[in-house]
């Protein structure tokens, strides 16, 4: 999440106008993330009792043809039972709206807090409500491919260049070759669903243990089910920084999944490359970011580097820890 365009609070007016939510009683930026501008809604609600909502306005990364394919996977979700937030349709039925050439959508707003230190008993419960996601969107009727694979992680790095990602950090320009490496020799086929591939834990909201909440599905597509549980190990089990490892939350994840969606002895042997690819991914797209983010937005840019050592530890112990 994060702020590029700022919207005149006469524009929030006549946009909440269109939905039967009440009316505006408050819009507040939100200033994390790198790909969407965000604002927390405060409407009067439907009964006057009052209501909060998410305002998305798609701004990078996203193909306005994969809209309906997004906000669509959110409601199919959330029929399902996942802890997922529903799109909230306008009068005409509409799941999102034009301003300015921008699109915007209003989305369901969820109780619960992000963890900065996972424990043990909260990746389990994330490791259980992703399986269940994964047998949830097993039956959504439209594909998307994954365009933020291996292949996409080398090129984008390449393109940044060996120069530009040690300006970032000199330790960074080796991703290049890791990455086409990786690419050349990734796992064969496996089993497939609709993933989410960033879920990071601000986008996993909680209450105590329990997941209330799991957000922000504008990376979901057709992909490898092993695929997003690496890509969650990655983001769960280390500190922010990427140089301290917990071993115990990564395990408890993985078991938290099993309990409910049991992994093939093809998808175990390939978590360890699985893992790689994941880290790439986010080295490639925070390099990316870094390179490219205006100076004025109102966005923490992310430090790629923080991915670097975690691929290094996947490296050095993949098998260990996924043995």
């Amino acid at each position: 999440m994060a702020v590029y365009t700022h919207l005149a609070a006469k524009d929030l007016d006549e946009l909440v106008a269109h939905y039967d939510v009440g009316t505006l009683t408050s819009a507040k930026g939100i200033a994390e993330g790198v790909s969407n501008s965000n604002w927390l809604i405060e409407t009067t609600g439907a009964d006057a009792a009052g209501a909060r909502f998410i305002l998305t306005m798609y701004e990078r990364r996203i193909d306005y043809a994969d809209l309906p394919f997004f906000l669509g996977l959110l409601d199919h979700l959330s029929e399902h039972d996942c802890p997922v937030p529903r799109t909230i349709h306008d009068r005409e039925g509409a799941a999102y709206r034009m301003i300015d050439g921008k699109a915007v959508a209003l989305i369901e707003f969820l109780p619960g807090v992000s963890v900065d230190h996972p424990t043990v008993d909260q990746a389990r419960s994330v490791g259980e409500a992703l399986a269940r996601v994964h047998i949830a969107a097993k039956d959504f009727p439209t594909q998307r491919p994954n365009s933020l694979g291996i292949m996409s992680s080398a090129k984008v790095l390449s393109q940044c260049g060996a120069e530009a990602l040690s300006g970032i950090d000199p330790a960074l320009p080796p991703a290049i070759t890791i990455a086409h490496d990786l690419a050349a020799s990734g796992p064969e086929q496996l089993p497939q669903s609709i993933i989410h591939s960033d879920l990071f834990p601000d986008n996993v909201l909680m209450i105590g243990s329990n997941v209330s909440g799991m957000i922000d599905f504008y990376f979901a597509c057709s992909d490898a089910m092993a695929y997003d549980l690496a890509v969650t190990h990655a983001a769960w089990a280390f500190e922010r920084g990427g140089s301290t490892f917990h071993e115990d939350v990564g395990e408890a994840l993985i078991e938290g999944y099993e309990s409910v969606r049991s992994l093939s002895q093809e998808e175990r042997d390939a978590l360890p490359v699985l893992a790689q690819g994941a880290c790439l991914r986010f080295v490639a797209s925070r390099a990316e970011d870094w390179l490219e983010t205006p100076h004025d937005a109102l966005v923490t840019r992310k430090d790629p580097m923080d991915f670097m050592r975690r691929l290094e530890t996947y490296r050095s112990r993949g098998g260990e820890i996924f043995s």
